[in-house]
C-alpha cells in the first residue's frame, strides 16, 4: 500500500496550497489516526500501515473529514514510516485574520494587544484555533473526537517545537530553587498552564512561614519533653492498671508502660496547638488574598485583564462555522435535584468506606493477635498502620470510581432534549455543554466533593467517632455481637489521628510522586527504543508521537492533587503540625516533576486561554472554612487541651490561685481516668492477672458504680461546645477582616487599567477642544434637529457616519440622538 504525500506550512505572506498527486486519496481500513498540532498552526495525522482489508465506511468518513477541512481553509500532507502514515494539516492565514477581526474592539481602530498586526497572533493562539476547528462538528455531523472514538482516528496533540529554553531554565532538577519563567511557560503552553505554575509557585512560597511556625510548635514539645507534669505522672504510675481494650491478649496493662507514647503525644498536643490552628486559619485567608493580588499583576502583564471567555468562545465558533449560534444558559431544577440526590448517595458511599475501615481494624486486631502472638501490645499499632495503608489503597481505587461518576453526573446534567431535534443532529439529543469551561467547572465541584470524602472520611472517623461508641469496659459494643470495637490508643485519640495523617500524607507525597514520574519515564523509554527515520522532519514527528499521551484531565489532575494536599495541610493541621513542612518539600519537587513531564515526557498540551484558576479558587475558599471547623472540633473533642484547662482552673490545685511550688496539672491523670471494678466484668477470670487487680482505669469521666456520665462530664461537654463556637466565630471573623483588609486587586493594577482605558479613548480620534465640526457634521446639524452619530468598522467594512434620527444607516454600532422633533 502506498499513501500519497502532502506538506504545507502557514506563511506570513500567504498560503501555498499543495494538492496530493494523482491517484486515490489516502485512506485507511482498520488503522487508527493521530493528529499533531504544530506551533505554526499545523496539525499532523498519523495512521497505522496495515495490510488487512479496509473498512469502506471508515475510509469514507476519513475522506469526508479531510475534504471538509480543505473547504475550511486547511491543507494537508502525508508521510510514512515502517509503522505509521503521518498526515500534516495546516491552516490558511485567513483563518487567523478572521479571528483577529472578530475580536477587534468596537471603539478601537486597531485590535488590542496580541491582535495588533498580521503576524502578532502567537503560536499558542494558532494552536488553539486549529484545535477548536478540528474538534467542531463537520457537515457529516462528526467531530474529530467522534472519529477517534469510532477508530477512524487515534488521537490529536500539538507538536513540541522550540522548547529548548524551557528544558534548560525550567525542566531540570538542578533548577529546583530557581524562579520559574512564567512568561516563557505562557508563551509555550498557554495561560492556563502558566497560571497553574504561577499559583503552585506562590503556594510553595507561602508555605514557608506556615512550615516554620509548625516546626516551632512541634519542637517546642521537646523543650518540655521531660518537664511535662502529665508525662511524669504517667511514667510514675506503676500501680495504676488500665482496663483491657480488646479481645486480643486481654490483660491489665500498667499505665507507666505508655510513658514513651505520652511524651510523644505532648509534641503535637500542647498549648501551642490552639495558637497554630488559629494561625493557619489566618494564613489560609492571607494566602488566598495575596494570590488574588499576584494573579491581577500577572494578568495585567499579559493584557488579559478585560478578556472575556464567552467572546473568545463565540469567535472560535464563528471561525469553525459561519452559522454558529451561541448556546444559551439553561437550568433544570429537576435535573439539579436528581444530581444532588445522586451526589449525596455517593457521599454516603464514601462514609460507608470509613465503616469498612472500622470493620477491617476490628477483624485485623483479632487476626494479628492469633496469627502473630509475638506482637503482644504492639497489635494496636500494627492495626493502625495497616489501616492507614488500606485507606490509601482505597483512595486510589475510589479516585477512579469518583472520576467516572462525576463525568456521568455532568453528562446527565448537560443532557437537553429540544422540542424538535434538528436534522443536523440526526434527531439526537444534544449533550454538549454550552462551553468547555462551564463543563469543567461543574465537573470540578462534583469530583472534588467526592474526592474530599474519599480522602478525609477515615480521618473524620478517627478524630470524632473512634472510641466514643464503644460503651464501658463491662458492657462493650460488639460488631455482629462477636468482635469488640476498636478503641483509641492509651495515650489518646490524637496519637491515632497523628499516625493516620503522617502515613497517608507521607505516601501521597512520596509514593504517588514516584509513580507519577517513573510511570511516564519508563513508558517513554520503552517507546523510544524503536527505530527512527533518517528524515529530520519525520524523525521529529516520530519523537513527538512516542511521548506519553495527554488528555483534557492532564492539567485537571495536577490541580486536584494540589487541592487535596492543601486540604491535608489545613483541615487537620491541629493534629499534625508538620503537614505544611511536608507540603513544602513535596511542592519543591512537584514543580520540577510537572515541568519535566510536560516538556520532556508528555505530548504538548493544547494551550488554553484563561485569566484566573477558575473554580479552584472557590474550592480553596471552601477548604479554608472547613479547616476552621475541623480544627476547632479537633481541639475541642479530640485533643486534651480543654480537659487540661478545665482541670487547671476548676478542679486542680490552682483553682484558688497559682502556687509557685506546685504544678497546676498535678493530679490531672488520676482525675481524667474513670474507675471500673474488675468484679463487674462478664468473665473476669479470663483476663490475665485478674487475681491481683480489683479495679482498673479507662479514659472517660464515668461513675465507678454504673459508668454513667457524671456532673464533670456534662460540664466538660458544655465547655467543649462553648470553645468550639467561640473558636470558629473568632477564626471566621479574623478571616473576614483579613479578606477585607487586603484588597483583591492592587491599586497599581487598577490605575494601570484606568490609564489604558483613557489611552484607548484618546486614540479613537475624537475631536479635541477648539476643533470645529467638519463639513459632514455641519450638514447634519443644518438638515434638521441636532443629531450626532458614531459608527465604526464592522467585519472589515469602512466606517460610515450618518444621521440616525431620520435615516436608517447600515447597522451602526451606537446611535445617539440629541434634541427633539
Amino acid at each position: 500500500m502506498r499513501v500519497s504525500l502532502l506538506r504545507g506550512h502557514a506563511h506570513p505572506d500567504g498560503v501555498r496550497a499543495e494538492a496530493p498527486p494523482a491517484g486515490p486519496a489516502p485512506h485507511l481500513g482498520e488503522e487508527s489516526l493521530r493528529i499533531l498540532v504544530g506551533t505554526e498552526g499545523d496539525s499532523l495525522l498519523l495512521t497505522d500501515i496495515n495490510t488487512t482489508e479496509r473498512n469502506p465506511r471508515q475510509v469514507q468518513r476519513q475522506q469526508q473529514f479531510l475534504e471538509e477541512l480543505e473547504r475550511k481553509g486547511f491543507c494537508y500532507k502525508a508521510r510514512e514510516d515502517q509503522e505509521k502514515v503521518f498526515f500534516g494539516i495546516r491552516a490558511d492565514n485567513r483563518v487567523f485574520d478572521r479571528y483577529r477581526r472578530l475580536l477587534m474592539e468596537p471603539e478601537a481602530t486597531t485590535p488590542r494587544g496580541e491582535l495588533a498586526g498580521p503576524t502578532s497572533i502567537p503560536a499558542t493562539t494558532r494552536i488553539r484555533i486549529v484545535n477548536f476547528v478540528l474538534n467542531s462538528k463537520m457537515a457529516a455531523g462528526d467531530t474529530l473526537q467522534d472519529l477517534v472514538k469510532d477508530g477512524v482516528f487515534e488521537a490529536g496533540f500539538p507538536l513540541h517545537k522550540g522548547e529548548e529554553d524551557l528544558k534548560k531554565k525550567w525542566a531540570r532538577w538542578r533548577n529546583m530553587f530557581q524562579q520559574q519563567p512564567i512568561g516563557d511557560i505562557r508563551n509555550y503552553f498557554g495561560e492556563k498552564v502558566a497560571l497553574y505554575f504561577a499559583w503552585l509557585g506562590w503556594y510553595t512560597y507561602m508555605l514557608v512561614p506556615a512550615a516554620v511556625v509548625g516546626l516551632i510548635i512541634f519542637l517546642s514539645g521537646f523543650a518540655h519533653f521531660e518537664a511535662s507534669q502529665i508525662s511524669r505522672e504517667i511514667c510514675e504510675a506503676h500501680d495504676v492498671y488500665m482496663c483491657p481494650r480488646g479481645d486480643h491478649n486481654p490483660r491489665y496493662q500498667r499505665l507507666s508502660e505508655t510513658c514513651a507514647f505520652a511524651k510523644l503525644t505532648h509534641l503535637f498536643d500542647n498549648e501551642g496547638t490552639v495558637l497554630f490552628a488559629m494561625f493557619m486559619a489566618l494564613w489560609a485567608t492571607v494566602f488566598l488574598e495575596l494570590w488574588k493580588r499576584e494573579r491581577a499583576r500577572v494578568v495585567l502583564q499579559w493584557d488579559l485583564y478585560g478578556w472575556d471567555e464567552d467572546q473568545e468562545e463565540m469567535a472560535l465558533g464563528l471561525i469553525a462555522c459561519p452559522d454558529y449560534q451561541p448556546r444559551l444558559h439553561q437550568h433544570s431544577y429537576m435535573r439539579s435535584t436528581v444530581i444532588l440526590l445522586l451526589s449525596l448517595l455517593m457521599i454516603c458511599l464514601m462514609i460507608g468506606m470509613a465503616h469498612v475501615l472500622v470493620i477491617y481494624r476490628v477483624l485485623a486486631a483479632a487476626l494479628f493477635s492469633s496469627a502473630f502472638p509475638f506482637l503482644g501490645e504492639q497489635v494496636t499499632t500494627a492495626v493502625v498502620v495497616t489501616g492507614a495503608l488500606v485507606h490509601y489503597v482505597s483512595i486510589l481505587v475510589m479516585t477512579k470510581i469518583n472520576k467516572y461518576v462525576a463525568l456521568k453526573l455532568c453528562d446527565f446534567g448537560e443532557r437537553r432534549a429540544p422540542l424538535s431535534p434538528s436534522l443536523a443532529t440526526g434527531g439526537r439529543i444534544q449533550e454538549k455543554p454550552r462551553t468547555f469551561s462551564e463543563r469543567e467547572s461543574k465537573f470540578t465541584i462534583k469530583f472534588f466533593t467526592l474526592q474530599f470524602f474519599a480522602h478525609f472520611s477515615s480521618l473524620i472517623y478517627i478524630a470524632f467517632i473512634l472510641g466514643r461508641i464503644n460503651g464501658n469496659p463491662g458492657k462493650s459494643v460488639r460488631l455482629a455481637g462477636l468482635w469488640k470495637l476498636e478503641e483509641c490508643h492509651l495515650s489518646g485519640c490524637m496519637m491515632d489521628l497523628f499516625v493516620q495523617m503522617a502515613i497517608i500524607m507521607g505516601l501521597k507525597q512520596t509514593l504517588s510522586n514516584c509513580m507519577e514520574y517513573l510511570g511516564p519515564w519508563l513508558a517513554h523509554k520503552c517507546r523510544s527504543m524503536r527505530a527512527t527515520s533518517q528524515d529530520p522532519e519525520l524523525r521529529h514527528w516520530q519523537r513527538n508521537y512516542r511521548l506519553n499521551p495527554v488528555n483534557t484531565f492532564s492539567l485537571f489532575g495536577e490541580f486536584m492533587e494540589m487541592m487535596i494536599q492543601y486540604g491535608f495541610t489545613t483541615v487537620f493541621v491541629a493534629a499534625f503540625p508538620l503537614a505544611p513542612l511536608l507540603a513544602l518539600f513535596s511542592n519543591l519537587a512537584e514543580i520540577r516533576l510537572d515541568a519535566i513531564k510536560m516538556v520532556r515526557l508528555q505530548r504538548r498540551l493544547v494551550p488554553r486561554k484563561a485569566k484566573d484558576i477558575g473554580t479552584w479558587l472557590q474550592v480553596l475558599e471552601i477548604i479554608g472554612v472547613l479547616a476552621v471547623i475541623a480544627n476547632g472540633m479537633v481541639i475541642a473533642f479530640t485533643s486534651e487541651f480543654i480537659p487540661r484547662v478545665v482541670y487547671k482552673y476548676r478542679y486542680g490545685p490552682c483553682r484558688q490561685g497559682a502556687h509557685p511550688a506546685v504544678d497546676c496539672l498535678t493530679g490531672y491523670v488520676n482525675h481524667s481516668l474513670s474507675v471500673f471494678y474488675t468484679k463487674d466484668f462478664q468473665n473476669p477470670v479470663e483476663i490475665e492477672g485478674s487475681e491481683n487487680v480489683t479495679e482498673c482505669r479507662y479514659r472517660d469521666y464515668g461513675a465507678a458504680q454504673n459508668s454513667n456520665f457524671t456532673e464533670q462530664s456534662w460540664f466538660l461537654l458544655a465547655i467543649r461546645l462553648a470553645f468550639l463556637i467561640l473558636f470558629e466565630h473568632v477564626a471566621l471573623c479574623v478571616k473576614l477582616i483579613a479578606a477585607w483588609f487586603v484588597p483583591d486587586v492592587p491599586q497599581s493594577v487598577k490605575n494601570e487599567v484606568l490609564k489604558k482605558k483613557h489611552q484607548r479613548l484618546g486614540e479613537a480620534g475624537l475631536p479635541g477642544p477648539g476643533v470645529g465640526p467638519g463639513p459632514e457634521s455641519r450638514s447634519t446639524r443644518d438638515s434638521g434637529p441636532r443629531a450626532q452619530t458614531w459608527s465604526g468598522p464592522r467585519a472589515g467594512q469602512e466606517a460610515k457616519t450618518q444621521s440616525c434620527c431620520h435615516h436608517h444607516p447600515p447597522q451602526p454600532w451606537l446611535c445617539v440622538c440629541v434634541g427633539g422633533l
